[in-house]
């Protein structure tokens, strides 16, 4: 043991402890006493730094370019990137951190955004660069464990061990090597428990420049990590549970209601509102690069599309008129455009069906007539403008059936609802066909009782039955095509947004055309809000398919024991550059049963406690153990048990940020036990022993994280399990 850290583990007694305006008089017993040891930065650490991050970046950056083919999701976010450089509005479920930096990365490098990351990669594309670009922030992994080891006063042995375990992870690695979004947010998930550990170890400093610092420090990588994806939103609830416990202390410490409310103040200003503004920023500057018309525009609420450069919807005649072909949306996020199609209810009527579908199509469009067709198509007069209380009929374009509710039948799904389907002719004398225009708002600053494309909220009352059109997001099952169901309904508020329609896209060609960007108004508060309602209902959305077999996906439970590793390519055949997303066995089961241990030990020493047993810890050590153990623990908990309770298709690589954490809480074991059970030279021997282990293992899969070519047969002895699919995937014909 070196001098320095003989000095760190002497406590100083209490009598030369210094008191900070947090904890006016700490103690030994207190919930808020000084930690067991202060670990103090000094040359070594740095040296140390310097090393592991030089490690780390031969792990991430060796033959990092050997395949110059597109790979696993770089086909769908380098893609991304390249639509941030031609400012191209696209939708995707994730927020938009990480893919402003992978824009970032493709604009350092040169891209012209013509490439579509499919294939092979041209010359003029420098893949390689994004791709080191993108492994800095795996390569940021190391420095930042260390850097939170250290933060949490463990020995500097434990603190190199710890960074090298993550260096040393082979998935971690391999996801590192390539254009996709988990490097980032690891390392704002690092950065998150590192800047809490600071905080934590700089608590008796409270309101001081460094506590500051840490507390801003928390709350921008909170920001950035939410930013990146919502998974990060575990990170903040850890966070959140941490401060809520630090709190809750003082209070029991009886600290001045004055100093708490201020504590309070501090945290809600930098861990609520700068995340929040973060995360908005995101969405920001989302918002301003991409200006212009693309794939993702019908995601979007039809103010919004009419104002991106380049959009349908930004040129087309204002006012609606009798005859005017329209497309309807509903306003309720999820349900999309009014829809109908040559395929009936096999309940109820059993007449056409009427839908929403979220996509463009023919089968959206529809004639807007006067009942029983009166003028329809009349052009020896001028177009007559649809005003409220107008009572209209709907015609479907393609089938020339009418929309239709009635009272003989409920809907098929919302049964307190009537059904709604598309039938009879514009020439009949139908009740059921009519249709009552009631505008509820305008958004224009024309207000003058007709009905507007884009600008005008409006219900449609059922005249025979008085019940509104509506479209709830409540999706029919498989013979409706998983669409949205269409009822109308005699329940709720007329305001509500699933009853409130708007007229997406007008056509009429004897109306002039109007620039619709001057008449629409765009709200940043609205656009966030809807997209974000739209990414969670896609996300919502990917449901695994339990009847068919993917290997790909892995459930929750199989990720602590690597039961289902991930092929990243498609073809494994020889010649083929193949990597393999498997976990360092001996740091992903070693880790686990720590961290399933962990309460055990907790348990036993409050049995002890409680039956007043003999101390086994010294005085502040115990402290010392739950300051950490109560993070790293508690970080791998909040980061992997939700996904049980996640209906959405998981792949192992969710399991990385909970895997962070267990390799860290791995090192601080290792070192608490070594101070409880060994002296001397045998701790350096067993940290020595760990580390060697991890690193053998390392290599040993090393040729799956770096690209093999050659037979995959030759690997088979690294096929530890049989589930694993290395060389043979029995699932698969």
């Amino acid at each position: 043991m070196s001098p320095t850290e003989r000095n760190q583990e002497k406590e100083p007694p209490p009598t030369q402890r210094k008191s900070f305006a947090a904890y006016p008089t700490p103690t030994y017993s207190a919930s808020a006493s000084v930690p067991y040891q202060r670990n103090v930065w000094d040359r070594q650490d740095r040296w140390n730094l310097v090393v592991l991050t030089l490690i780390c970046a031969f792990t991430r950056l060796y033959r990092i370019g050997r395949r110059n083919i597109s790979s696993w999701d770089e086909r769908h976010f380098g893609r991304f990137g390249a639509l941030y450089v031609n400012r191209t509005f696209y939708f995707d479920l994730h927020p938009p951190a990480a893919k402003l930096l992978v824009a970032l990365s493709e604009v350092m490098a040169g891209h012209n955004g013509t490439f579509n990351f499919k294939g092979e990669y041209p010359p003029y594309v420098n893949y390689k660069f994004m791709r080191m670009f993108m492994a800095l922030f795996g390569i940021g992994l190391a420095p930042l464990a260390y850097l939170t080891c250290h933060q949490l006063n463990m020995r500097r042995r434990a603190c190199v061990l710890a960074a090298l375990f993550v260096t040393l992870d082979n998935a971690t690695c391999v996801m590192s090597r390539f254009i996709l979004l988990d490097a980032p947010l690891l390392f704002f998930t690092a950065a998150s428990l590192c800047s809490v550990a600071g905080l934590q170890n700089s608590r008796h400093q409270a309101f001081s420049r460094t506590w500051w610092r840490w507390l801003l420090f928390t709350g921008a990588s909170l920001g950035l990590v939410a930013s990146c994806k919502w998974v990060g939103f575990l990170t903040i609830g850890l966070v959140g549970l941490y401060t809520i416990d630090e709190l809750l202390n003082m209070y029991s410490d009886r600290l001045a209601i004055k100093t708490l409310a201020s504590h309070f103040l501090a945290r809600v200003l930098c861990l609520i509102i700068v995340p929040l503004v973060i995360y908005a920023a995101c969405f920001k500057v989302h918002f301003v690069v991409l200006n212009r018309s693309g794939p993702g525009d019908s995601r979007m609420p039809p103010a919004f599309q009419a104002s991106l450069l380049g959009s349908p919807l930004g040129h087309q005649p204002f006012t609606v008129a009798y005859s005017s072909q329209l497309t309807l949306r509903s306003l309720h996020s999820g349900s999309g455009l009014l829809h109908s199609h040559a395929h009936r209810y096999p309940v109820g009527s059993q007449q056409q069906q009427i839908t929403c579908y979220g996509h463009s199509d023919t089968n959206n469009d529809w004639i807007i007539a006067r009942p029983q067709g009166e003028g329809f198509n009349d052009t020896s007069s001028a177009p007559v403008p649809v005003r409220h209380g107008d009572i209209v009929s709907l015609m479907h374009r393609q089938t020339k059936t009418m929309l239709h509710s009635h009272r003989a039948h409920m809907a098929p799904v919302s049964t307190k609802d009537y059904e709604v389907t598309a039938y009879g002719k514009l020439s009949w004398k139908d009740r059921n066909n009519n249709w009552r225009i009631e505008i509820v708002n305008e958004q224009s600053k024309v207000a003058n009782g007709e009905l507007h494309a884009i600008t005008t909220q409006f219900n449609l009352r059922h005249v025979s039955t008085n019940c509104l059109l509506s479209a709830a997001a409540v999706k029919l099952p498989s013979w409706g095509f998983r669409q949205t169901e269409v009822s109308c309904s005699r329940e709720g508020s007329a305001q509500s947004l699933s009853k409130l329609w708007v007229v997406e896209k007008h056509v009429n060609s004897r109306l002039p055309k109007a620039d619709m960007r001057s008449m629409v108004k765009r709200s940043f508060l609205r656009d966030f809000v809807q997209l974000n309602i739209v990414m969670a209902r896609s996300n919502n959305a990917l449901i695994p398919d339990r009847d068919k077999y993917n290997h790909l996906e892995s459930d929750a439970w199989t990720w602590p024991l690597l039961l289902y590793p991930m092929r990243m390519l498609g073809s494994w055949k020889k010649g083929d550059i193949k990597y393999y997303e498997v976990g360092n066995p001996l740091l992903w089961w070693s880790s686990t049963i720590c961290c399933v241990l962990l309460p055990l030990q907790i348990f036993l020493y409050f049995a002890r406690r409680q039956r007043k047993a003999p101390a086994v810890w010294a005085p502040g050590e115990a402290l010392h153990y739950w300051n950490g153990a109560k993070l790293l623990w508690g970080g791998w908990f909040m980061h992997y048990i939700p996904f049980f309770f996640f209906g959405r298709v998981l792949y192992i690589h969710h399991a990385l940020p909970s895997l962070y954490f267990a390799l860290l809480l791995l090192a601080f074991e290792i070192d608490y036990l070594c101070r409880r059970i060994l002296q001397g030279r045998l701790q350096n021997v067993i940290v020595g022993t760990w580390a060697v282990a991890a690193l053998a293992v390392f290599c040993w899969f090393a040729p799956l994280t770096f690209g093999y070519s050659g037979e995959i047969e030759q690997l088979k002895y690294r096929q530890w399990l049989p589930t694993w699919n290395l060389y043979r995937d029995k699932y698969m014909v």
